[in-house]
């Protein structure tokens, strides 16, 4: 039976996980921006042989699901950090590594594989013959970029950078998995302490949507203040 007197308290509770949720997926989301964005870069001249890694690391990340990774990462990771450390000379307690971090590292490798086709599809918008204009007026590659490429590029790859961290957001409730808690998990430590479930769930459903329109409001005022700029 739905028990509107305990959405109060069960909104205090769930709303102590929203900043660490938010903190993580924005970690995520810079973590996975910048290394989908090298990809990208790598496909777009297409990079001998980092290329076909490219290729075969998009294919491989895009086609596992995200839990899977998760536990993988969870499992192998601290072994392979500790493994590494070995060879450097180092010594480091690996198997100490917060979950939080595992959940950051596993999540970036695979929104990173996503990411790399947002930027991709960026920079192929971009047309080319902007580059010839500009290097026949004696830009350098550094001020192509920064001048012509990256202003116009960004407003093109806006919408879809902000679908992919409302993926990340939606991601993090696989976090639960291995004991770090987000929106989600808080939510359904709630229910289990007073069996109100139905309340509970409501509640993280608002956190998620309020989530959701402000990013979205966002992108589109920054997609407008960058299109006058342009």
């Amino acid at each position: 039976m739905f028990d509107a007197e305990v959405l109060l308290p069960d909104f205090w509770s769930i709303l102590d996980a929203v900043p660490v949720t938010l903190l993580m997926a924005v970690t995520v989301f810079i973590c996975s921006a910048l290394l989908g964005g090298l990809f990208a870069f790598i496909e777009y001249r297409r990079i001998p042989v980092l290329h076909q890694l490219v290729i075969i690391y998009k294919i491989a990340f895009k086609g596992v699901p995200m839990v899977v990774v998760i536990f993988l990462a969870y499992y192998g990771l601290p072994a392979a950090l500790h493994f590494v450390a070995t060879l450097a000379g180092v010594e480091v307690n690996a198997h100490s590594l917060p979950n939080w971090v595992i959940i950051i590292v596993a999540l970036s490798a695979c929104v990173a594989a996503f990411q790399a086709e947002v930027w991709k599809g960026a920079l192929n918008s971009f047309d080319r013959g902007q580059s010839d204009a500009a290097l026949s007026l004696g830009y350098s590659g550094g001020q192509l970029f920064r001048r012509v490429m990256f202003p116009q590029i960004i407003v093109a790859a806006i919408p879809d950078l902000a679908n992919a961290f409302m993926v990340i957001m939606k991601a993090l409730s696989l976090a639960f998995a291995i004991e770090v808690v987000d929106i989600f998990a808080q939510a359904q430590l709630t229910a289990a302490l007073n069996f109100y479930y139905l309340e509970a769930f409501l509640i993280a459903v608002v956190f998620y949507m309020v989530i959701a329109w402000v990013v979205t409001k966002m992108a589109d005022r920054i997609e407008a203040m960058l299109r006058l700029r342009a």
